[in-house]
């Protein structure tokens, strides 16, 4: 299992859906929410904790993308968005 706090895997999670067929509206959320969990790999943990809810928000308007293989990636990439955008702490 991976670590519901690793900003990389987050974005792994989105990144591989991109290689799959989906539906068009989720395609481009789930490229938005790419782009944002690429930037939050270098930012500092407050700044991390913000854009995890960004990313988080973004996922939360995908109902489903079409795509079971997707599916499963958006459901690990959600948890792992609510996990960072709760992390008070940092890492």
């Amino acid at each position: 299992m991976t670590d519901t706090t690793d900003p990389a895997a987050l974005y792994e999670h989105l990144a591989a859906t991109a290689e799959l067929p989906i539906e068009r509206r989720a395609s481009r959320l789930l490229g938005e929410a790419e782009a944002v969990a690429d930037d939050l790999r270098d930012c500092s943990p407050d700044v991390q904790t913000q854009r995890a809810a960004i990313v988080l928000e973004l996922l939360e308007e995908i109902e489903e993308t079409g795509n079971p293989e997707a599916d499963e990636h958006l459901e690990c990439a959600r948890t792992l968005a609510a996990d960072l955008a709760d992390d008070s702490g940092g890492s």
